[in-house]
């Protein structure tokens, strides 16, 4: 083991076009995964992204006295040169620190940097995307500012040598930047090593800051390289459109349909990414073998997204959050239906979906098609049960629709007369009772209040049927989900036993409709559904499994294939799975109706019992436990990056990876009934009274099993550098999860 390098205080930057900038899923994982990475890295964490002026002032707390030299001494040259940025704090738990480069400073050599980045990898990019030209223009930013960076961290005098110097800092190309000048030889890199110098980490989220990676790869900096994708271009748009995508996965020609569909230069830079990083990630197994032969690498590993978990200290805590916010659903239903609520809420279920617009990768085709063979199934069976399913999902909108604040207005009147009768009775009964004497009902109404009363009764009445849509669309005609609506006839009319609303627009607490955010709309529902076809991972579901609120997945999402792989009976904990692989299109909406129907017949008790089991199982989706993940992969990024360390867990000091002395003395204490990863603890998960199975925990290899799984694994073509990787680092991967058991029965749920 060489003696220069010191393993036990690593850097790590992560760059994603996300950080602070709220664009899509990534800045959900970004931001809730960061509390614990801060944690465990402290001031060694940086996090990089593109400058927005629009969300920066609400999102970093700018610091100008910028501490570090290095750091300090990288972005004043930066900044000579016309970089601008901004440097600060991110406004989250654990404030790390954030670098925003300003992408519109450097345009100017915007098309100098696209020539070379065509010279030294071959990658096109049209003048017409700009998207892909703000995503080459920070790239070499990051590239640039990362070079220079592991210059001056290495390097003794902590400054850029004269020979280095830029002649004109204006004329910034991948041959004449800071970071790897055509006059200075790759060996002199070696003379950066100092001793006891700290490594570099890089990790890159997504294509859109893939450039950089590649130009790290081929300018040779000292830095290992982590790539992750959380979801395949090509595969977003394959899916999209109507072909078998999983079925002919292997046989897709990648250049001529990424060409089709005009994305070739996209999917350029993300292959290119793929294949330059150390370790090259994906969210989920479902996307592995996606990107296999999408983008023609095989995934290190698997680092499925989590969440940042708050446990009530009591159960009956979730559950009143629920009564409290189904009562907010039930005040909005009132209105809605006006005039045609001729159904019991005890009696009602709230089912929903969530998500971008998009009309068959998140299966809104199958949750309509399984709505209407669900409202079949529920007439012939007499079922008293009545189901809303909301469809939650932003689209092209005018406005609300007259009929829809119609309603909410005139149930606001009679709640507010309601309410003043209410006092007026209240008063009439105190005033008999204290003479002594019963009030008589006849006379607990005067006759204006009657007349007032009838007043507001006959408002409510109206010819038309309820709206399936809260607002003014506009392209009602050609919108996908109305037009599906339409084609299965479900209206809302009164003989309808399923109720459908289709709301498109993300829900806020300041909507004059359903005044509730996303998460207390979610914890007033009981059932989420999120038929998926083309799906990474799935923040909806497991959302939902946090707030102990049971959903239906796909074995085509990441989230489905995860709880498939850690629970034995996903079913018995709220996870319901519908086969969208193995079966046809008819079959796995048959599925779906199925599943929603048999939730139907379930009594208030067995829900209630159902949110306890579904709610316990949010520890496994805990960043805490997912983080562990993201310590692998950085961990085989440095053994590929610098192999001369490979020998540390031989050494007597190996304790320095990482791993705090109370993680360590946990290891050593471990109790009956518990696991370490990493030497962090872990817990089973009771199994429900009602049934076998309880979440499979993940545990070290033994030597000899070790052996045999890698005796297996190339036989399934996994490369023995991999297994080796993983050996040095003791651990395994998501497929080696073993059955557990646990003998204690559940404690007594509450009602």
């Amino acid at each position: 083991m060489s003696e220069e390098i010191n393993y036990s205080k690593p850097l790590l930057f992560e760059i994603a076009w996300e950080v602070a900038n709220k664009v899509g899923g990534i800045y959900t994982v970004i931001k809730s995964k960061t509390p614990v990475t801060a944690t465990e890295y402290g001031e060694r964490y940086c996090l990089i992204g593109p400058l927005s002026w629009k969300t920066a002032p609400m999102e970093v707390e700018e610091i100008t006295d910028i501490p570090s030299e290095p750091l300090k001494g990288t972005l004043d040259s930066m900044r000579e040169n016309g970089v601008r940025f901004l440097y600060g704090r991110w406004l989250i738990e654990g404030a790390p620190a954030v670098i925003l480069f300003d992408i519109s400073s450097c345009r100017n050599r915007m098309d100098e940097w696209k020539g070379d980045l065509y010279k030294i990898s071959g990658i096109p990019s049209p003048a017409d995307d700009f998207e892909t030209n703000d995503a080459i223009v920070f790239g070499y930013i990051v590239a640039w500012f990362l070079g220079e960076f592991s210059y001056r961290l290495y390097n003794k005098k902590n400054r850029v040598p004269s020979d280095m110097q830029l002649s004109n800092p204006h004329q910034l190309s991948s041959h004449h930047q800071l970071i790897h000048p055509v006059n200075v030889k790759p060996s002199a890199y070696s003379t950066y090593h100092v001793s006891n110098r700290p490594l570099i980490i890089a990790h890159f989220h997504e294509w859109l800051a893939g450039v950089a990676l590649v130009l790290i790869r081929k300018r040779n900096l000292d830095i290992a390289t982590i790539f992750t994708t959380h979801a395949t271009l090509l595969g977003r748009y394959l899916c999209a459109g109507d072909v078998d995508f999983y079925n002919n996965l292997k046989y897709f020609d990648v250049d001529s349909e990424s060409g089709k569909r005009q994305i070739y230069h996209r999917y350029c830079i993300e292959r290119g990414a793929a294949h330059c990083a150390d370790v090259f990630t994906t969210v989920s197994h479902i996307t592995a073998y996606e990107s296999e032969w999408l983008l023609k690498r095989k995934p290190d590993g698997v680092l499925p997204n989590g969440l940042n978990v708050v446990k009530f200290s009591a159960i009956h805590e979730f559950q009143n959050l629920h009564a409290l916010k189904k009562e907010k659903i039930n005040e909005f239903i009132r209105g809605h239906f006006y005039g045609h609520f001729d159904f019991d809420l005890d009696n009602t279920l709230y089912f929903f979906t969530a998500g971008r617009y998009e009309y068959r990768n998140k299966g809104v085709d199958m949750y309509i098609e399984s709505l209407a063979r669900l409202n079949y199934k529920l007439k012939q069976s007499n079922s008293k049960m009545t189901v809303v399913a909301f469809i939650i999902m932003p689209a092209a909108t005018h406005s609300f629709t007259v009929d829809a604040l119609k309603g909410q207005a005139v149930m606001k009147q009679l709640r507010q007369t309601v309410h003043e009768m209410q006092e007026s009775i209240g008063k009439r009964i105190l005033e008999s009772a204290a003479r002594g004497s019963l009030p008589d009902p006849a006379n607990l109404l005067s006759d204006e209040e009657m007349i007032v009363l009838k007043r507001r009764i006959y408002a409510l009445k109206r010819d038309s049927l309820p709206p399936v849509v809260t607002h003014n669309m506009a392209d009602d005609a050609h919108d996908p989900i109305l037009n599906h609506i339409r084609r299965v006839r479900l209206f809302n009319a009164p003989s309808d036993r399923v109720k459908i609303i289709f709301h498109p627009e993300f829900l806020n607490a300041n909507n004059p409709l359903l005044s509730l955010d996303y998460e207390e709309f979610v914890r007033g529902c009981h059932l989420g559904v999120f038929p998926s076809y083309y799906e990474p991972w799935g923040y909806t579901p497991a959302e939902c499994t946090v707030m102990g609120v049971p959903s239906i997945t796909t074995n085509l999402s990441g989230f489905g294939c995860f709880m498939e792989e850690m629970i034995t009976h996903p079913a018995d904990y709220g996870i319901y799975i519908v086969n969208r692989r193995t079966c046809s299109v008819e079959e796995s909406v048959e599925q779906l109706a199925n599943c929603m129907f048999e939730f139907t017949k379930k009594t208030r008790r067995q829900r209630i019992n159902q949110r306890n089991r579904t709610e316990r199982l949010s520890d496994l989706l805990d960043w805490k436990r997912m983080g562990i993940e993201y310590q692998k992969a950085r961990w085989v990024a440095v053994l590929r990056k610098w192999p001369e360390i490979s020998q540390l867990e031989n050494d007597d000091d190996d304790q320095n990876i990482n791993l705090d002395e109370q993680s360590l003395a946990d290891e050593q204490t471990m109790s009956e009934g518990e696991e370490t990863i990493l030497g962090r603890k872990m817990r089973k998960v009771p199994r429900p009274p009602s049934a076998p199975g309880s979440p499979r925990i993940l545990e070290s290899f033994s030597e000899q099993e070790f052996d045999t799984w890698k005796d297996m694994s190339k036989k399934d073509g996994v490369q023995e550098s991999v297994i080796d990787d993983l050996k040095k680092l003791n651990v395994s991967g998501h497929q080696n999860y073993l059955d557990k058991y646990d003998d204690e029965d559940d404690e007594d749920e509450e009602d």
